[in-house]
């Protein structure tokens, strides 16, 4: 490849982010075409939590409606993009080799934090997509080691993406259209800030940065794969930043998009 595959932080939202897409269905379709040349994708979400990593390793992979209580629309959605057997033992040798615990997983599917946003973002279904689980072990330096790690696979053309919310207080959802909360604008703008800067540090410590923090995440697994991005990119890279807003008044739909 002449330059490199992109990298992207992607907020899912709700599962029914599939089914009304909005401005940020919008934003995932203008940012595909950066993935003209890419080869396969390789996509982090925090509903696969695992210790140790694993890699998603079958050539053909079905999708997991990992939720409850949603319109049966949902449940009929499918995604067929290929998955990649070849492409996983890469990315399992190129984690191996830089100490990292990786194996390969041969029944596991997708899981929604992958594929409803790549319904809006690759709906052609021909790319393969595979799923890296979210290591449970790993502590915010380790995130940001593991994304440094998967740098390496953009010049092969394996895209990296890590799904996840910069907000996620599920306790207070309200419906699709609800006022965002104050608080929820104030954490986005301050990631953003932070993003932006390439602050990688204090992206590490929001606990200790932000006021916000805990309530725009009474856990943290939606926050992590956005250390992983960061790690995956440089001073090099273009940073787009895809303003999704807000939806279920607690729900940061604000992505990230590096070429």
């Amino acid at each position: 490849m002449s330059t490199r595959a992109p990298v992207m932080f992607i907020g899912h939202g709700s599962p029914m982010f599939a089914v009304e897409p909005g401005k940020p269905g919008e934003l995932m379709r203008e940012f595909s075409a950066h993935f003209v040349d890419v080869e396969a994708v390789l996509i982090i979400s925090p509903h696969w939590m695992t210790r140790g990593l694993e890699i998603t390793a079958a050539d053909s992979l079905e999708i997991i409606h990992d939720f409850g209580g949603f319109p049966r629309e949902l449940y009929q959605l499918q995604y067929d993009a290929p998955g990649s057997g070849s492409v996983a033992e890469t990315v399992q040798s190129v984690l191996v080799e830089c100490g990292f615990d990786a194996s390969l997983n041969h029944s596991r599917g997708r899981d929604h934090g992958a594929w409803v946003p790549m319904i809006h973002l690759l709906p052609d279904e021909k790319l393969p997509v595979l799923q890296l689980s979210l290591d449970a072990n790993m502590d915010p330096d380790e995130l940001v080691r593991l994304g440094e790690t998967l740098k390496g696979l953009r010049e092969q053309g394996i895209a990296v993406i890590a799904s996840g919310s910069l907000t996620h207080n599920l306790y207070e959802i309200q419906h699709l259209e609800a006022k965002p909360a104050d608080y929820v604008g104030r954490f986005t703008r301050w990631v953003r800030e932070q993003v932006e800067a390439r602050e990688v540090q204090a992206l590490s410590a929001p606990h200790l940065l932000s006021d916000d923090f805990a309530r725009a995440h009474p856990s943290a697994e939606h926050y992590l794969p956005l250390l992983i991005a960061m790690g995956a990119t440089d001073e090099s890279d273009r940073l787009s930043v895809l303003d999704g807003g807000v939806q279920h008044g607690v729900i940061s739909m604000e992505s990230y998009g590096w070429v």
